[in-house]
């Protein structure tokens, strides 16, 4: 049972069903064992080692499954500093604030209520996937004996205590913002997320705490645990209200936070979405003028015109297999000032490399602030390709159809695309054909996902046409 819960970055499933309050306790306990032993290893061994910080989001299970995480931790003989309500960047930054060994996040994300999860960071808020720990805190959890859950503090158990952070949390995530002496005003859908919490915490009821800056509040009561829609902002119809709402108030742009309140994605002021990669080159060209010549990570699905923007400002460009553990540490390797996904989740050097969406909230006013021009204006010539959106296709022979598509479309075919295997497959002929692609496979369904990408409508019809019949049966929306 408790394999079933461990995915590639995080711990997630229904509660109470496949995520249970034993199994809470068991991750709690596995998680300390690993992250502290981590820690040592790192060769520092000073008393904030023992601790872990602790947050979760406002899920009506939250409090429960924190409560069983924290006493796994502590009987294990780990420290905790429980943070309470926050969102889960707020642990990026605690972790490296209070340098402890690591921290847990009680949250599913983007996920409908009956879900529930955790993610786990090690020291100085590192990401911990399959490949970097996970693996490692699901044998701790599987092997501990169960039947400590219920039962008193083992000798040499570690302690519990509740801490505030909001105020250097604030301070940390305001000194990203500037609005050089403007008014701008925004709405906000926190989905019934903890951005409810976050945003005004940070920003002020109504955007007090920000001199020029003006707040419409949407969907901030996050006290029931239910969503007026589902708090994934990638989906369009999660959209409609807040798209409606920027026109209706006159608003410079929207943000829609996702659940933990750590990815987001902007309307502009038309009430139109603006695509996650060209926010990424949008942003790279702001931080680039600050930090000229760095490297800027992007998710390898983006538009080439993302990687077009980042020379043009004079940067590195770097592509980046798709997910957070990959792209904090690539962004850290690299020295990378800025990274971008076309999931919604933005990265910064000044953030501990880590991604947040309260500093991609202020980046993105920032940046604003500096032009004359409105956000539509501003994207107009960067979203300069037509895009297919991902596609889903079902098959269960997943790797033989990818082999298949190379063969028939890759070096040496009569489309001859270029062929790497960083993350999938990405095809690519756009200089010579004008599109390409990138092809990966779900991890856990028979399915194969496809983003595509052309100069033109008529060049990626074609490009689809090649394309489709080699990956199975097209799922409908």
């Amino acid at each position: 049972m408790l394999g079933r819960v461990f995915k590639a970055y995080d711990i997630r499933g229904t509660y109470p069903d496949l995520l249970t309050d034993q199994m809470g306790w068991q991750i709690g306990y596995g998680s300390s064992k690993y992250l502290l032993a981590d820690a040592a290893a790192d060769g520092d061994t000073t008393p904030m080692m023992k601790n872990i910080v602790v947050g979760r989001d406002m899920r009506t299970s939250s409090p429960t499954l924190a409560e069983k995480l924290i006493k796994g931790i502590t009987d294990q003989g780990g420290s905790v500093i429980d943070l309470g309500m926050v969102d889960t960047s707020m642990i990026y930054f605690a972790v490296n604030y209070l340098d402890c060994a690591g921290g847990v996040m009680v949250t599913a994300s983007h996920n409908p209520p009956q879900y529930n999860g955790f993610k786990i960071s090690k020291r100085r808020a590192r990401p911990v996937g399959e490949s970097t720990g996970l693996e490692l805190i699901r044998k701790h959890a599987a092997m501990v004996d169960r039947s400590g859950v219920n039962a008193p503090p083992p000798e040499g158990a570690g302690h519990a205590e509740k801490r505030d952070l909001w105020e250097p949390y604030a301070e940390h995530v305001l000194s990203f913002l500037d609005l050089h002496g403007k008014k701008l005003k925004i709405v906000i859908d926190a989905s019934n997320g903890m951005a409810g919490t976050m945003v005004p915490k940070i920003f002020g009821e109504g955007g007090s705490n920000v001199e020029g800056l003006e707040i419409v509040e949407l969907n901030f009561d996050n006290t029931k645990g239910e969503f007026v829609h589902e708090p994934n902002p990638l989906v369009a119809s999660n959209l409609e209200q807040l798209r409606a709402a920027v026109v209706a108030e006159s608003a410079d742009l929207g943000i829609c936070f996702d659940g933990d309140a750590d990815r987001c994605v902007v309307v502009d002021e038309k009430g139109g979405i603006v695509g996650c990669d060209h926010l990424t080159a949008l942003l790279a060209a702001y931080f680039l003028k600050q930090e000229p010549g760095e490297a800027v990570i992007y998710d390898l699905r983006s538009s080439k015109a993302v990687e077009e923007e980042i020379v043009k400002a004079g940067g590195r460009p770097i592509r980046s297999r798709v997910g957070h553990v990959f792209m904090k540490q690539l962004l850290a390797e690299e020295e990378g000032v800025f990274g971008g996904e076309l999931s919604g989740h933005f990265y910064f050097q000044g953030n501990f490399n880590t991604d947040s969406g309260a500093i991609a909230m202020a980046s993105v006013l920032s940046m604003l602030s500096e032009h004359d021009k409105p956000m539509s204006k501003l994207i107009a010539p960067i979203a300069r390709y037509v895009q297919s959106g991902e596609i889903n296709f079902e098959n269960e022979e997943k790797d033989e159809a990818l082999a298949t598509i190379i063969e028939e479309l890759g070096p040496g075919s009569d489309e001859d695309a270029d062929v790497d295997e960083l993350d999938g497959v990405t095809l690519d002929c756009f200089d010579r054909g004008g599109w390409w692609c990138n092809i990966r496979k779900s991890n856990t369904e028979p399915l194969l996902r496809l983003n595509a990408e052309a100069k033109d409508s008529a060049t990626l019809a074609r490009a689809l046409a090649l394309i489709e019949p080699y990956l199975g049966t097209r799922v409908a929306h």
